[in-house]
């Protein structure tokens, strides 16, 4: 599905396209995976879908598997912003939420348990719900001004840190993103109604 067209200033997230712990659905933080080829095909196809969209700016996650996505949709000088890296997941990194539901023995979310759920976990600390919002914030802090100059800000990041962003533009609690279903190269749209700050589109996938 296209984004819709509008003249109005908005931030336009784009998800990076699949990798292969994204399709086994292992959660992929720092692990710095490239894109499958049908991830590769999805932001080329992502690409066609923002055609016409004329980003201010386009910023991106460091990460390869987003940095990659962005270059194949088209957008190739993005600017890297440490803020848009996923959820560092520590010691859940590389499992699935089924994995973890059954180590723990109930069923496992991640916005409501967060990453300290493992015994003996050592992998690192990770970053909480909290940790995530704050860089979110950082970034809308960053982006209000283009915003507010007239000029659109195209997102190029991750599920997680996207979800957690969307509460950030809406400011509500971040536990919300646990609602907010992002699929891989999904395209969405954040902007203001009514004075109001809104979801305009959401994970726009292509059909």
């Amino acid at each position: 599905m296209d984004l819709p067209h509008t003249d109005t200033p908005r931030l336009v997230l784009l998800r990076h396209g699949e990798t292969t712990w994204s399709a086994a659905g292992k959660h992929t933080g720092r692990t710095d995976l490239p894109l499958t080829t049908a991830g590769e095909r999805e932001a080329r196809d992502a690409g066609r879908r923002l055609a016409g969209l004329e980003p201010a700016v386009v910023y991106c996650s460091p990460l390869l598997r987003a940095r990659r996505t962005a270059e194949l949709a088209g957008f190739t000088e993005a600017v890297d912003d440490p803020d848009l890296a996923e959820w560092d997941y520590g010691p859940v990194e590389g499992r699935t939420s089924a994995e973890i539901s059954e180590i723990i023995g109930r069923d496992y979310d991640i916005f409501r348990d967060g990453v300290q759920v493992l015994p003996g976990g050592d992998a690192g600390p990770g970053e909480s719900l909290a940790d995530v919002r704050r860089r979110a914030d950082r970034f809308v802090d960053r982006a209000r001004p283009m915003l507010d100059d007239g000029g659109t800000v195209l997102v190029v990041a991750h599920g997680h840190l996207l979800r957690v962003l969307a509460t950030a533009w809406l400011d509500v609690d971040p536990v919300f993103g646990a609602r907010l279903e992002l699929g891989t190269a999904a395209i969405c749209a954040l902007g203001t109604s009514h004075g109001l700050e809104s979801i305009e589109a959401w994970n726009l996938v292509a059909g």
